[in-house]
């Protein structure tokens, strides 16, 4: 099995600044590239608790971070369980977490988890193969006016109707390979992307939909954010700029930096009078992969990361 390769592994360690014996959380701990660094470097006496809601990713994990022995704890659970499982394991607060939203390489490489469209796999795309609906029940079932909705909302892509409208015509569709066909047809090919496949987007907003990614973490991040304790810090990674909008105004709102006021990605923690901050933003503009790194691990090109600290919050406040 190919080893993991964590993206923006040293900026984020930078910004974590994990210390011996600090208790620390890989919310997405995928293959443990991420885990892995942090706990060489919170022993001894460290602890870290990985969630990942892909039982394969945490099978691959368990073995990478098998020599850790008791210091870490693997759960199969989504992050919007986050506090859920702290709570589970005896912990009140933790010093730092590490959310890294990319799709990892375990998964991308597994023609059969229907990820890609390189090679012919089942229309899958499901992160956490426990639940039920795949990118198949999606495309195949919904009304063309709901996939045309998907395509736009989740992957921006412009082409969303023309798209929509042929997948509905060629339905059934079983394979990626066959979904990447129709899409490459749909679009006028003066009009392909330079440097992606044309069904890139379509691919990213079939997950998106499948996993309520944007959903999850909308609802998640100021939960996560409580789970700190004061000065812990939060690392994200995002790696389109859907997840990193929806990061920035969440850490803008929760730092109360925002002064015109939350978009629609934020709004549900945005209700009447803002309470004291919780957060210090670290990061005003996004940590990107410098170019040794993109050449090294491509997947890094569109990789994003953005910080905050947790802040005392007074009794009143």
């Amino acid at each position: 099995m190919a080893t993991h390769i964590p993206v923006l592994l040293e900026e984020t360690l930078v910004l974590l600044a994990p210390r011996p014996g600090g208790i620390y959380v890989d919310a997405t701990v995928g293959g443990g590239g991420h885990a892995e660094a942090i706990l060489e470097r919170i022993a001894p006496g460290g602890r870290l608790i990985g969630l990942d809601r892909d039982a394969e990713a945490l099978a691959a994990a368990q073995q990478r971070l098998a020599r850790f022995g008791p210091a870490v704890v693997l759960v199969h659970a989504n992050y919007t369980r986050l506090r859920e499982v702290l709570r589970a394991q005896g912990v009140e607060a933790v010093d730092g977490i590490v959310m890294d939203l990319g799709i990892s390489s375990l998964q991308l490489n597994d023609p059969a988890r229907g990820f890609s469209f390189q090679t012919p796999g089942p229309l899958d795309m499901r992160m956490d193969r426990s639940q039920p609906q795949t990118a198949a029940d999606l495309i195949n079932r919904f009304p063309e006016d709901e996939v045309r909705r998907i395509l736009r909302e989740y992957g921006e892509e412009r082409w969303a109707a023309r798209i929509a409208r042929a997948i509905v015509r060629a339905r059934p569709l079983h394979t990626t390979t066959d979904l990447a066909d129709v899409v490459a047809r749909a679009i006028p090919r003066r009009h392909w992307p330079r440097r992606i496949h044309p069904a890139t987007r379509t691919f990213q907003a079939l997950r998106i939909a499948v996993n309520h990614e944007l959903d999850d973490l909308e609802q998640a991040l100021p939960d996560v954010v409580e789970g700190l304790g004061d000065g812990g810090r939060l690392c994200v990674i995002t790696f389109h700029s859907l997840e990193d909008r929806t990061a920035k105004h969440t850490f803008l709102c929760l730092s109360r930096e925002y002064p015109s006021g939350p978009g629609p990605s934020t709004r549900k923690i945005w209700t009447g009078t803002m309470p004291a901050p919780r957060v210090r933003v670290l990061t005003r503009r996004p940590v990107v992969p410098a170019e040794e790194d993109i050449a090294r691990n491509p997947r890094a090109r569109s990789a994003k990361l953005r910080a905050v600290e947790r802040v005392r919050v007074e009794p009143n406040g």
